[in-house]
């Protein structure tokens, strides 16, 4: 508020809020043959392991980060996704269900339309920040994108160039990276199998925790669990927290099959 020469400062009455972040584990073990580990000269068979899992670890903690449509329940459930939160009403933050909320008609291919509106819904946010702004969406949505123009016959999606190193992939001129776990399923999994998901967004309030890890652990076949079985038990985890800092930071469009 404006103040006056010599005048008092008016004292904000807002309370304090807080982000709880809660780390949760992820994690696999799997079993080698000791026959396997010892015969093989050209491959790391370890090495080739732990790359398989962290491929799939990537897209799981995305998918229970993005697409989960349930409830977190710490288990099968490790979070409350961006989708979920979108969809439930918070009336801590006077956010209403669905108020962000996009799907395309069933059976029919996502409009020009479509994505602006979501696009809409979050730009005039109050935690809209053009510098911040990041598009996650499935790699479905690249064939969907490609075709659709402005006004103008511009085309709203632009490839990026160079690579990592290069121009970013953007849509509406905004930054748009891609997600194999930005896919809808009823429970965190490396494979989702639902709605193909477009998130948009301020990135600043996507919380990510990271507690330990990606880490992995190897129990030999000569003693313990292995024993008996001339088997090593490879094991690999990470403990990681997400958290949405705010709905109104986000909109979600659904690509209904």
């Amino acid at each position: 508020a404006g103040v006056a020469a010599g005048g008092t400062y008016a004292e904000d009455t807002s309370t304090n809020d807080e982000v709880l972040l809660t780390a949760r584990k992820i994690g696999q073990a799997l079993r080698l043959n000791d026959e396997d580990l010892k015969d093989s000269t050209l491959v790391d068979i370890i090495s080739t392991k732990k790359m398989d899992w962290a491929t799939s670890y990537a897209k799981f903690f995305d998918q229970a980060a993005l697409g989960c449509t349930a409830a977190e329940n710490g288990t099968t459930v490790l979070y409350t996704s961006v989708y979920k939160a979108i969809r439930t009403t918070d009336s801590a933050v006077s956010y209403t269900a669905d108020a962000n909320y996009i799907a395309s008609a069933s059976g029919t291919a996502v409009t020009y339309a479509n994505l602006s509106d979501t696009l809409s819904l979050a730009e005039v946010g109050d935690y809209w920040d053009p510098v911040d702004a990041i598009t996650i969406a499935h790699p479905s949505f690249k064939a969907k994108l490609r075709g659709i123009l402005d006004d103008q016959h511009r085309p709203i999606f632009v490839n990026g160039q160079g690579g990592d190193s290069g121009t970013p992939d953007t849509l509406f001129g905004y930054e748009i990276a891609w997600s194999l776990g930005a896919r809808t399923h009823a429970t965190n999994t490396s494979t989702p199998t639902g709605s193909p998901l477009l998130v948009v967004g301020n990135r600043n309030f996507l919380y990510k925790g990271m507690r330990s890890g990606p880490e992995s652990a190897v129990a030999g076949a000569d003693t313990g669990v292995g024993f008996l079985t001339d088997q090593a038990i490879l094991k690999m985890r990470a403990r990681r927290a997400f958290k949405v800092a705010h709905q109104k930071a986000f909109a979600v469009l659904e690509d209904i099959p």
